[in-house]
């Protein structure tokens, strides 16, 4: 186990505990507070960019950003959900972003997932129905491009006039544009 004394990180001879990482992360965290620059409330490329929660999408390696360029939202395979179109109503409205990029990536954990299946095992395990659907899809582009349509077609985006599609490829990092 991780113990923090005076800021710094001290090893215990202890087994590992179930919040072993979150220790060490919150260690790390104390020689991040120490280097810490000012940054601005406003993402200064004026961009919010959705993004699968995927761990190996390294979003600002892949674009060369640096902490306070844009809004980065996440979540499972990077779909525009009701709560997407929130988060990029209130980073434009609030915060100034003027650009959206959607960035989906290969090999998903949703694509070619039986949703169907993934929905009737959840509830067989815990005793309920989820309100809400996965996002399963087939084809990576075609993801692309209904998470495009949905923020195009929303009436509470206001900036529509930069909003583009992309599929980061993990074994490689490229990133390539989809068309609508």
């Amino acid at each position: 186990m991780i113990e923090v004394r005076n800021g710094e990180r001290g090893e215990r001879a202890q087994s590992v505990g179930s919040d072993y990482v979150t220790n060490r992360l919150l260690a790390r965290n104390r020689i991040a507070v120490r280097r810490r620059s000012e940054l601005a409330k406003f993402p200064r490329m004026r961009l919010a960019i959705v993004t699968c929660m995927d761990c190996r999408i390294d979003v600002y390696e892949a674009l060369g950003l640096t902490s306070g360029d844009a809004n980065v939202l996440r979540n499972a395979g990077g779909i525009v959900t009701d709560d997407v179109i929130r988060s990029l109503v209130l980073s434009q409205r609030l915060l100034g972003t003027r650009e959206v990029i959607l960035m989906h990536h290969t090999d998903c954990g949703l694509h070619d997932l039986d949703e169907e299946r993934f929905v009737d095992d959840l509830a067989a395990a815990s005793g309920a129905r989820p309100p809400f659907e996965f996002g399963a899809f087939r084809d990576v582009d075609d993801d692309v491009r209904r998470s495009l349509a949905r923020v195009i077609d929303s009436p509470f985006v206001a900036e529509k006039g930069s909003v583009r599609g992309f599929v980061y490829d993990v074994a490689t990092a490229q990133v390539r544009e989809v068309r609508p």
